[in-house]
This record gives structure tokens, C-alpha cells and sequence, in this order.
């Protein structure tokens, strides 16, 4: 452990990484798929030994790692290592290229979930493989999001932070009978594992991975239990916990569990909604009850808020539309309550940029009338899970700071003196809190505006590269899904547009220029902005 300890961060991570490859190996060896599982375990004995090598060669460095490698750690993570992950998945498809490999690896350590290849004709190896990282992906940003991007303040930390440094509460000293609680802080090795981000890590791993392995278990089991392969299953598992949303089948998320398995899915979504869920989320308590909780509240009102409306858009201009054509009141009925339920879970799977669909969400557009959901979709996307939970987006907490400083605002119109009130977390979340928000927004905005003019540089329509900017800055890969295949016409000129015909179909500048805002999606554009501040490179 100690000799771990004395390495750098990307070389523990590239020994995970080469050690997860064992899995798809064992398990291609099992379904008597002995080429591809040579193929992973020989690339995962290659790469041990290569960072062992490189461990080795590190261990001794002269100097101790500085705070400011951390981001280029994080950068280093989400650019360099998906290129060792996709060593063994460009081998066991001779006919892809190594760039499509390291795409995919991309779009699975981030989280997203996208996809070039059609779900039916990749082997279940590499299915699982794919699974696999997303999974470990999910992990690593639980475990950076304490350990990493805590300390320096950015990553949704910046919001519940002390502005500019200002100490607003008074803390009682240590009483004379605990005299070691000082002096165990001065010791140079405590203060070590506080400045040294391996130390870090390893600490706040120990304490998030039993919580996760365990939780992906018993929704592993769960669904098992309700009628899902054993692939599909822990596919599931993974893509949920992860907010992934990689999936070995295309369609549904019931489609083989039924609507007791997206209950399942639905419960399990919920810790992607706020950090209090997970261990280390001490920082980022706005309120001391889960009932109070801003972000669960604000959860809550969406989900519920979108569901409301595709329910009640029917009364409104879709009367007597029925999914199923059913003519009968209790037809009627049923299909109004498969309608809600649709909503609802398609509302929390986007919410959280998990981004699968329920069995009953075709029967929710047909019920509502609507023909283009792709908009409400993204909207759902952007704003995105809890702060330093697997979700990506804007985060709940950051519009919640936002809403509360427009409602504040709207009141002192009203009322110019009265007394917003509400406690030292609402202050602050109505001031220094709703200004870095709004700055952060503005920044995600402006992300989404860049990429979609690089992605508009191909033959690729207006509303398509919007939509799959938006996939890729929010880490929701499924949301491309809501593109329609479909040629669309300019009237004007009589041409038909350049259709998006999937992933696999965009061009190589495209794939490259969405890779990249995945990565800025995952690791948040604050954070890579801090990376050419002067201020953060001074000694």
C-alpha cells in the first residue's frame, strides 16, 4: 500500500483499468469465445506489466505532486486512458479502427453512453467491457468529486464554498483536555495526506466503492429476481449506478423485467439526484432532512412537472387519441396510467443523463400528441443530477441557486424592504451562490454554442447538431435518439438536408469534436478554465 501510495494517480488508474480487462477475457473464455478472450487477457498482462514499469520508474520522483496536477490528472484520465481501454476492443473487431475504439472508450469512461456500433452486433464480451468502464468511469467521478475537485473549489463545490474566502461562523477551539487534535494536524504525515491527491483518493475510495459494488449487486440481483439475462441484468446495474446507460439491447428499459423492472431502475436512479446519497457529500448539505433537500425538491418538481404536462396536453389537443386505440373507459384508464408512469421514468432517466426510455413511453407520446419530445428532452438533460454524483448536466444545485435569486429578486420588486431571510445556505446560495451559477451557465452555454458551430462545419442539419452537442456536453448519449432519421426539405431551395444517420455515420472531425465535449461535459468547463489561469500555474 505504501509503495501505491508513492505513485502517480494515472498510473493506479492505468494498473485498474489493465486489471478490469480480466473480466471480458474470463468471460469470453466461458461462452467459448477463446480469440476474444486471449485478446483481453493478453492486453491486460501487457498493461499490468507496462504500469508496473511505470510505477516503478515513478516511484522515486523528486518532488511531490502538486495540487495543480490534479485537472491535468482528471484530463490525463478522460483523453490518455481510453486509448490503453481500447487497445482490446479495436483487436477484437478487426474491421473497426483504432479511432472508433478510442471513441467508444471515451463515450463509456465519461459516461455517456453513445454508441457507434448497433447494440445486436457486438459480441457480449465486449459488451461487457463496454459496461465495465462506464462503470469504473461512474466510480472515478464519485471518488474525484471528494478527493480531487473538492479542495480546489470547482465542480459544484464552488457554490456551498466560503465566498472569497470570508469565514462566516465562529468555531469553538478544542478544550484544553484534547490537546492532541492539534497536534495531530501539525504532524508532516497528516498534512501529507491532505496536500498529496493519491492520498486522497485512496482514502475516499475505501469509503465510496463498498457502497457502490454494493448497491450495482443488489440491483444486479433485483433484476435477475424479475426475469433478465444475466448480461442484461448487470448491464442495467452498471449503466444505472454509472448513469451510463449502456445497455447490450437496444429498446426499453423493461423490455425483458417489465414495468417491475423500471420500478427497480427508477429507485436506483435516485442517488444520482443528490450526493447525500453517497459517503463524502458532507460539504454540499443544504439542508439537515432529505425532505428539505433543494436538489431532491427540485428533482421532484420536474419530474413531476413534465409528467403533468404530456398528461395533460391530451385534454388539451390530443382528445381521443388512446396508445392502443382503446375505445372503453377502463381502456381509457389504463392507458392514461401507463401514459404517467412513462413520463415519470423518462423524466428521471434524462434528469439524471441516464437516458434510457420506458416501455410505455411510445404510449406516453401517443397519449400526449406529441410528435418531437427531442427539446423537452434536452431540457431534462442540461439541467442535469446533484452535484458530484455520477449525473452530468448543469446540476440541480446550480438552477436551484439560480431560481432562488430570481424568486428573491421578483420579491424586493414587490417589497424593496423586506428581509429575504431563510438561514446562512439560502443567503448564500441567493448571492455568491446564484453568481457563480449564472457564470457557470453562461460557460455551459457557450460550450454548447462552440460546438455546435464546429459540428456545423460538415454537412450535418441546424437542430441535429444542436441535439448531439447537447448528448455530449450533458454525458447523455441516448438523447441522439431523438433526432429523427428522416430527411427534412427546404422548402426555399427544394433540397433535402444531410440526415443524421447515427453516430457511426458523422464524420471524423464530428467524432473528434464530440469526444471532446464529452470530456468538457464530464469535467466541467470551470474546471478546464482553471487549467490556463496564470494564477493556478503560479508557484
Amino acid at each position: 500500500m505504501r509503495l501505491l501510495l508513492r505513485l502517480p494517480l494515472i498510473v493506479i488508474l492505468g494498473g485498474i483499468g489493465a486489471l478490469a480487462m480480466v473480466l471480458p477475457g474470463l468471460y469470453a473464455h466461458a461462452l467459448d469465445e477463446h480469440k476474444t478472450g486471449s485478446i483481453f487477457l493478453g492486453a491486460a498482462g501487457i498493461f499490468v506489466i507496462l504500469a508496473a514499469i511505470l510505477g516503478l520508474a515513478t516511484a522515486d520522483r523528486p518532488e511531490g505532486p502538486r495540487a495543480r496536477s490534479v485537472l491535468l490528472t482528471m484530463l490525463g484520465t478522460m483523453v490518455l486512458l481510453p486509448a490503453m481501454l481500447a487497445v482490446p476492443f479495436a483487436m477484437a473487431l478487426p474491421d473497426t479502427g483504432f479511432f472508433n475504439a478510442w471513441w467508444e472508450m471515451i463515450s463509456c469512461l465519461t459516461t455517456t453512453g453513445a454508441s457507434l456500433y448497433s447494440a445486436d452486433l457486438l459480441p457480449a464480451p465486449l459488451h461487457l467491457w463496454r459496461a465495465i468502464v462506464g462503470w469504473l468511469g461512474g466510480l472515478f467521478m464519485l471518488v474525484a468529486a471528494i478527493a480531487l475537485l473538492a479542495p480546489l473549489r470547482v465542480g459544484g463545490f464552488e457554490i456551498m464554498s466560503s465566498p472569497y474566502g470570508r469565514s462566516e461562523r465562529f468555531e469553538r477551539l478544542p478544550r484544553s483536555a484534547e490537546p492532541s487534535i492539534l497536534g495531530q494536524r501539525s504532524h508532516p504525515a497528516f498534512q501529507t495526506e491532505l496536500a498529496d491527491p493519491v492520498h486522497r483518493v485512496m482514502r475516499a475510495g475505501r469509503v465510496v466503492l463498498p457502497v457502490y459494488a454494493g448497491l450495482t449487486l443488489l440491483m444486479w440481483t433485483l433484476l435477475l429476481m424479475l426475469g433478465e439475462t444475466g448480461l442484461v441484468a448487470l448491464t442495467r446495474a452498471m449503466g444505472t449506478l454509472s448513469t451510463s446507460g449502456i445497455s447490450p439491447v437496444a429498446g426499453p428499459a423493461g423490455q425483458g423485467s417489465g414495468m417491475a423492472g423500471e420500478v427497480v431502475i427508477f429507485l436506483f436512479l435516485i442517488p444520482a439526484l443528490s450526493r447525500r446519497f453517497w459517503p463524502g457529500g458532507g460539504e454540499l448539505k443544504a439542508s439537515e432532512s432529505w425532505i428539505e433537500d433543494p436538489e431532491l425538491r427540485m428533482a421532484a418538481g420536474v419530474v413531476l412537472l413534465v409528467s403533468a404536462l404530456l398528461f395533460a396536453r391530451h385534454f388539451a389537443g390530443a382528445i381521443g387519441v388512446s396508445p392502443t386505440g382503446a375505445k372503453g373507459v377502463l381502456d381509457t384508464l389504463d392507458s392514461a396510467a401507463s401514459a404517467a408512469w412513462g413520463g415519470i421514468f423518462n423524466g428521471l432517466s434524462y434528469l439524471t443523463t441516464t437516458g434510457w426510455n420506458s416501455v410505455e413511453w411510445q404510449g406516453a407520446r401517443n397519449w400526449s400528441g406529441l410528435s418531437s419530445p427531442g427539446l423537452m428532452l434536452a431540457g431534462l438533460a442540461m439541467m442535469g443530477g446533484g452535484v458530484a454524483t455520477t449525473a452530468g448536466g448543469v446540476k440541480l444545485l446550480r438552477v436551484y441557486a439560480l431560481a432562488r435569486h430570481s424568486e428573491r429578486e421578483l420579491e424586493r420588486i414587490v417589497h424593496p424592504a423586506s428581509v429575504g431571510g431563510g438561514g446562512l445556505m439560502a443567503r448564500r446560495l441567493r448571492r455568491e451562490g446564484a453568481y457563480l451559477a449564472f457564470i457557470f451557465f453562461m460557460l455551459f452555454a457557450s460550450s454548447i454554442a462552440v460546438t455546435v458551430m464546429l459540428i456545423s462545419l460538415q454537412r450535418i442539419e441546424f437542430d441535429s447538431a444542436t441535439i448531439l452537442s447537447i448528448a455530449a456536453l450533458t454525458n447523455t448519449g441516448p438523447l441522439a435518439g431523438a433526432i429523427p432519421l428522416t430527411p427534412t426539405f427546404q422548402g426555399s431551395a427544394g433540397m433535402a438536408g444531410a440526415p443524421w444517420a447515427g453516430w457511426a455515420g458523422l464524420p471524423a472531425l464530428t467524432k473528434a469534436v464530440l469526444a471532446g465535449a464529452m470530456v468538457v461535459g464530464r469535467v466541467e468547463t470551470l474546471a478546464i478554465l482553471a487549467l490556463v489561469s496564470p494564477e493556478y500555474w503560479r508557484r
